[in-house]
Parts: structure tokens; sequence; C-alpha cells
């Protein structure tokens, strides 16, 4: 647009007002309502697996997350040169529009109270699925599929490599 035609077009919504009426600098918003009103936002089922597969792994006791089967593939997975460790192992998610549901499985170290591992890991995935996406958490099912032996040989971590 031109000079002059900006200057004789009439005030609209979301420009500066220039009037005499005191109210100069003021600017209003376009399109009517807050700006967190306009739009959708979608929430994976995966964000949520990774979210609380991260929050369960950060509470004591847990030692991993899957069952025996998935550990295995998992185990020989991230071995694979440019694989990642899968975050999301052991933990299945159901989002909708404004809620979750969780299934956890995991596998504890011996010699802790398993009640109490399951209810800290409960709370630390609400609060952190919770926080991160503003879903709420109906429920955190978990299943204790193993118990982690101290003599037991660790699949997920790289004891001595064989070569040098």
């Amino acid at each position: 647009m031109t000079e002059s035609s900006q200057r004789n077009r009439p005030d609209s919504p979301g420009s500066v007002t220039g009037g005499d009426d005191g109210r100069q600098g003021q600017f209003s918003k376009r399109g009517g309502g807050a700006p967190a009103t306009r739009g959708r936002t979608t929430i994976a089922d995966g964000v949520v697996e990774k979210i609380a597969g991260m929050a369960a792994r950060d509470v004591g006791g847990v030692h991993a997350m899957g069952s025996g089967i998935s550990r295995t593939f998992g185990a020989v997975r991230d071995r694979v040169p440019g694989g990642n460790k899968s975050v999301s192992r052991g933990v299945k998610a159901e989002v909708g529009e404004s809620q979750a549901a969780l299934d956890l499985e995991i596998v504890v170290e011996y010699g802790v109270a398993i009640a109490e591992v399951a209810r800290d890991v409960r709370e630390n995935v609400i609060a952190a699925v919770e926080r991160m996406t503003g879903l709420e958490v109906v429920e955190v099912n978990i299943a204790v599929s193993d118990v982690k032996l101290p003599d037991e040989d660790d699949d997920e971590d790289e004891s001595e490599s064989r070569v040098q």
C-alpha cells in the first residue's frame, strides 16, 4: 500500500490507535479471545511414553523397563551402530484430548519394597506427564515383571569388551 492509503484507512483491530482520545499506544487483539484458545495442540502417544519412561527410570529401585523379551531385543538394538536406547520400552500410553492412561512394565532391584517403588513410580510419572503435557493422567498401571538379583548378569550393561 502507499503511504497515503495507509493514512486514510480507519484504525483496524490490532493496529496502534492514533486518535485524540488519549489511547495512543494501546494495542487491540486480533481475532478475539486469548491466543492460547486459537488452535489445537495434539500430543502423540509416543511423546507421553517417552516422558513416562524417563520419569519411571528416575525412581530408585527401578532396574529396567519392559519384559524379558523386549529387554533382550532392546539390548541388541542398542548395540547396533546408530541405534538409540528406547526410552519408551516397557511403557504403553493411551492419549485422548485431555486425558492419558499409562501401563508400565518394570524390573525392580532385589531387596526394595515393591509397593513403595510402584507408588514412587506412579507419583513421579503422573507429575512429569501432567507438568509437561497438561494432560490429566487418569491411571498408571504398573506390572512388575522381574526382580534383578545381585548375582545376575546385566544384559543391558556392557561388561568387558571383547576387543580393545
